[in-house]
């Protein structure tokens, strides 16, 4: 007889999930689901409210990117009264922005991620974890993990207030300079990420790399998907996680858009299915083909190996060496390895260092013009940032007294939605075969899902659109029950 297997909940990620996998009569997967079951509705609790609240409402969403939300509302308000803010004001913003991304990427692959490597994809499950991480890798490097977390933090903090939920960003500029005493201090911690990002990589390379059968499973076609990718570049296509262009490459590499926050509407559309409250974004020149790779599919990925593939390089030295190696040991660009997500986030972290040094040994940092007031009447304004997970884009729509009348918001894990649930399927046919199921074996598939970092409490964001159908099938994939909630 069929069997089915769950795991619910599913661990080490933002948000609820779990997952449906149904066998067939040898044993081997038939078919499994990603599921989404928890409902958000942050789109409907937006309307109504005045624009320039919003930087301080979305960050509510997560309390773990709150800073994503925060600066990407912030842009949308930008955009919406039409108003530029001074450069010392964007200096500050991507600072920050970059503080923030050092600290979550090693939220990930510290605490989330990393267990699968570090301690092992099969260890027993009590150990997959960061005690068992910190075992492992020692209390220093343990302690050295804390303070680089703490100081990036400390960092948003005395700039914006709060690190959950930050009161920095304004329409036209930033509510609070920096201080030459104050920017002295953060370089000492942004020079100590540097050399701790540098590290990271080498944990990477001496726990990873240097083991052959994780190499073979980062490199292994259950966790392989040939796709379409997207991500932030700057005016020589190179990562940026604050501003630019949005580009998307096929899965041979080759660039087919290239676009300006406000045209996303022209490039992507979202699927809806009866069976989760997420909803799948795909490319809408491309079209819906199903939850199927290759370039006559409309899905696409974001996230850190997306980023790297679309970009022709990182815009710092260190970061270009690391950049230029991951390339050499995959195989060159693009990399499909969905595993490989992790080396790509450890990159990041190096480059999201090594801009804030730059930054902040930019003197203009520490001037006095931080904003300059909107005076244009706002209809519609579209904010891009390059969250920890990928691609955010905030789309408001307000009256002409600027009261939000729609919201758009779509996140990272929106984004990956499809390609999540095609990597767990296709992670659990290439795990489980003849029946043979252990606990090592579903914490392999559950790895699919771990190396994009979804955030379903942000992606499960729209109230009514997606009634929830429960299908019971019998063994022969009959259906004898159907019940749907009430849609709308």
């Amino acid at each position: 007889m069929a069997q089915r297997i769950t795991i619910d909940p599913i661990t080490r990620l933002e948000g609820h999930g779990k997952i449906e996998i149904f066998l067939n009569e040898a044993g081997d997967v038939e078919r499994a689901f990603f599921q989404v079951p928890e409902l958000r509705g942050f789109e409907k609790f937006c309307e109504g409210r005045p624009a320039e609240e919003m930087p301080r409402i979305t960050p509510r969403i997560c309390g773990v990117c709150p800073t994503a939300h925060h600066m990407a509302s912030t842009k949308a308000l930008d955009d919406l009264w039409r108003v530029e803010p001074p450069r010392t004001a964007k200096l500050l913003r991507e600072f920050l922005y970059n503080a923030f991304m050092v600290e979550d990427h090693y939220i990930h692959f510290f605490f989330l991620g990393g267990p699968d490597f570090v301690v092992g994809p099969q260890a027993p499950a009590a150990e997959r974890n960061i005690l068992g991480v910190i075992n492992k890798v020692g209390l220093e490097i343990a302690g050295q993990v804390i303070r680089v977390r703490r100081e990036c933090r400390e960092i948003i903090q005395t700039l914006a207030g709060k690190v959950i939920h930050p009161v920095f960003g304004l329409p036209g500029g930033v509510s609070r300079g920096m201080k030459e005493e104050e920017r002295d201090k953060f370089l000492q911690t942004a020079r100590f990420a540097v050399d701790f990002a540098q590290f990271a990589l080498q944990i990477f390379d001496d726990v990873v790399l240097k083991n052959q059968d994780y190499v073979d499973l980062v490199l292994a076609d259950a966790f392989s998907h040939r796709t379409y990718y997207m991500g932030l570049v700057d005016e020589q296509n190179r990562v940026n996680f604050y501003d630019g262009q949005v580009r998307v490459v096929d899965p041979e590499g080759r660039q087919v858009a290239r676009f300006a926050p406000r045209e996303y509407v022209d490039h992507i559309r979202e699927h809806i299915e009866p069976w989760s409250y997420i909803s799948f974004p795909y490319l809408k020149n491309v079209g819906w083909a199903g939850f199927v790779d290759g370039v006559d599919s409309g899905v696409y990925r974001v996230a850190p190996l997306a980023r790297l593939n679309v970009a022709d390089g990182m815009a710092t030295p260190l970061a270009q060496q690391a950049y230029e190696r991951m390339y050499a040991v995959l195989g060159g660009k693009p990399a499909h390895a969905t595993l490989a997500f992790h080396w790509a986030r450890l990159i990041e972290a190096l480059y999201a260092a090594e801009r804030m040094v730059e930054l902040l040994e930019d003197e203009e940092i520490t001037g006095d013009e931080i904003r300059r007031l909107p005076t244009e009447t706002p209809r519609e304004g579209v904010g891009i940032v390059e969250a920890p997970r990928g691609t955010l884009i905030h789309h408001y729509q307000t009256n002409e007294r600027g009261i939000l009348t729609g919201v758009n918001l779509l996140v990272a894990t929106n984004h990956n939605a499809a390609p999540i649930a095609m990597s767990v399927e296709k992670a659990a046919k290439g795990m489980i075969k003849g029946g043979q199921v252990s606990d090592g074996l579903l914490n392999m598939v559950e790895m699919a899902f771990r190396a994009y970092d979804p955030c379903h409490a942000c992606a499960t964001h729209s109230l009514g659109e997606m009634p929830l159908q429960v299908i019971i099938y019998n063994s022969k994939g009959n259906i004898l029950r159907r019940i749907e909630s009430p849609s709308g």
